[in-house]
């Protein structure tokens, strides 16, 4: 079984692992032009997500509320991340 800090340090890789594959593109990938608050703005929604998805899975409830609950958190986190990127909603915040 899984220790609890296997668990942290799993769910916490996930973010490090996509802002350095970030950070490589934003080197090397033609087209890819990030800002360093591009990069802050990934990095907050991507580790805030992580933490409340951490907070969820230390929880006392019962496995199925988790995994909606985990569903939940990670769909605000794509329709946020798809707002800023084009602008679906058409809210201020839209990067287009």
């Amino acid at each position: 079984m899984t220790l609890e800090k296997q668990k942290t340090t799993i769910i916490f890789a996930v973010p490090v692992l996509l802002m350095i594959t970030a950070f490589f593109g934003n080197l090397f990938v033609e087209g890819w032009n990030w800002s360093p608050f591009d990069f802050i703005i990934a990095a907050v929604l991507l580790f805030g997500t992580a933490f409340f998805i951490n907070l969820v899975i230390r929880s006392k409830k019962a496995l199925l509320s988790k995994l909606m609950i985990c569903f939940v958190v990670l769909l605000v986190l794509a329709l946020v991340w798809i707002e800023l990127a084009v602008g679906i909603f058409g809210s201020p915040l839209a990067g287009s």
